[in-house]
């Protein structure tokens, strides 16, 4: 069976300030992450003695403590790729395909994050959203609720809009938050997904 582990952040608990507080990364790191990776642990062991006992009924009440675990995990996994200090490149989208399929799909950039942040800030309760690549290549605004992760789309880019990711910096403020967030997106990692997306829909 796999034991899943946290994956470390790819830069320092204080790179993305002013923009994201070293306590909310360690906080949504360290303890919100790390403890859908242990929740998970333990419902695929409970999942795999049930499956050998032959307990049907246990099999399928554990199905959402897996989903939901599971999907919290692959969520943040994928988030914190997602993110870069501004000294790295963070905020900064370059000329290349995946801004020239934004261009297309939303008029232009500023277009696009206009779209993203009504839709955002539209999510009522806890919920992602992603900038995913379609089975047609086509560039979509997906909401995900709670911890779905994101099975029709390939992921570009998601945005976590659960009240972990900014209360402690940014309290009730959600809009302050996401024009923040933008200073922090690792534009050279969504590309590379965009291109494996879009060579997904062409298969």
């Amino acid at each position: 069976m796999t034991e899943y582990t946290l994956p470390p952040l790819p830069y320092a608990y204080d790179a993305l300030e002013p923009f994201i507080s070293k306590e909310i990364m360690t906080v949504h790191h360290d303890k919100h992450h790390q403890t859908y990776v242990n929740n998970l642990n333990a419902a695929e062991k409970a999942y795999a003695e049930a499956t050998a006992a032959n307990d049907v009924l246990k099999q399928i009440q554990l199905q959402s403590a897996i989903k939901f675990n599971g999907g919290g995990h692959i969520n943040h996994s994928l988030f914190w790729k997602n993110l870069a200090p501004q000294s790295e490149g963070g905020g900064q989208l370059n000329d290349g395909p995946l801004k020239q399929a934004i261009e297309q799909e939303f008029g232009d950039f500023e277009k696009f994050k206009t779209a993203f942040n009504t839709k955002a800030a539209g999510i009522q309760g806890s919920g992602w959203l992603w900038l995913g690549v379609a089975p047609t290549g086509n560039l979509d605004l997906v909401v995900a609720k709670d911890q779905d992760p994101l099975t029709t789309h390939h992921p570009v880019i998601g945005w976590d809009g659960w009240e972990h990711a900014w209360y402690l910096q940014y309290k009730n403020d959600k809009a302050s938050y996401l024009k923040a967030w933008w200073n922090v997106v690792n534009w050279a990692e969504a590309e590379k997904r965009y291109l494996e997306g879009k060579k997904k829909a062409q298969l």
